[in-house]
């Protein structure tokens, strides 16, 4: 990890953090469609805490990956994907995967995962899971989204889970938000 996401010239940036199962892909599943819907453009930027391949053994991509190409670009009408091999890092450079997407002019990039990283987040929280709210200890998080009447900390806005108006209204607004987070975030940066 690096010390901080460009703060700068940055499109509007927004973590979705939350604990296994608790529903961080089902939420983003129903965002994405009505954030669209609003004239947004909203990246992923998503981490996996384990292996992925997005190649297929056999295809020319596959091999020439296998042979030392580094980033392997694949291309058609449809789609582009890069495969860029990683082995000495211990963790993504989540710095550096959003200057890789910045070239697509989204207008907020969401983040699942890389919940260590300095970058205001919504949280979600389900208390059956018994884990505790990170809130509670990433002053980074500025909205939790949660069930029942659990109480965020103070400065932190409490949203309903099961009101996914609520949420998409809350996120469309993020950009809107950002200038004045992006300062926070700048002077964070400056400080460290």
């Amino acid at each position: 990890m690096t010390d901080g996401v460009p703060a700068t010239e940055s499109p509007a940036l927004l973590g979705i953090a939350a604990w296994s199962g608790t529903g961080k892909t089902t939420l983003l599943e129903q965002l994405l469609p009505a954030l669209r819907q609003r004239g947004l453009r909203v990246a992923v930027i998503k981490h996996a805490h384990h292996d992925f391949d997005v190649d297929q053994p056999g295809k020319d991509s596959h091999r020439l990956r296998q042979a030392g190409a580094s980033p392997m670009l694949v291309a058609s009408r449809a789609r582009i994907a890069m495969m860029l091999e990683t082995p000495d890092r211990e963790e993504a450079d989540l710095a550096q995967l959003i200057e890789m997407v910045r070239p697509q002019a989204p207008d907020l990039i969401l983040v699942e995962g890389f919940k260590a990283w300095p970058l205001p987040k919504l949280e979600l929280y389900r208390s059956e899971l018994g884990q505790p709210a990170r809130a509670a200890v990433d002053p980074w998080v500025r909205a939790v989204a949660c069930k029942g009447d659990w109480q965020p900390p103070a400065g932190v806005e409490c949203l309903n889970l099961d009101d996914l108006d609520a949420l998409i209204d809350w996120v469309a607004a993020w950009p809107a938000r950002w200038p004045s987070e992006r300062e926070v975030l700048a002077e964070t940066s400056d400080r460290t």
